[in-house]
This record gives structure tokens, sequence and C-alpha cells, in this order.
């Protein structure tokens, strides 16, 4: 099994969206690269 991490952003934010919603999201770090790491 192969698993690939992927990070949604928005407006340049880490977000996690709720069902795929773009209108529908929790902001978790406005720097990617910080939460990437």
């Amino acid at each position: 099994m192969l698993l690939i991490p992927a990070i949604d952003l928005k407006d340049g934010q880490c977000v996690r969206l709720q069902q795929g919603d773009m209108n529908r999201v929790t902001t978790f770090n406005a720097d990617p690269v910080e939460q990437a790491l």
C-alpha cells in the first residue's frame, strides 16, 4: 500500500474540508510550509 499525504489549501492557508466542500472549512495553519513539517 502506498500512502500519499495531502494538504488542502484555500487562500494560502492549510484547511480541512468538510466532505470536500470548499465553503465549509476549518483553518489549521496560515503557513503551509510549517504545517507540512
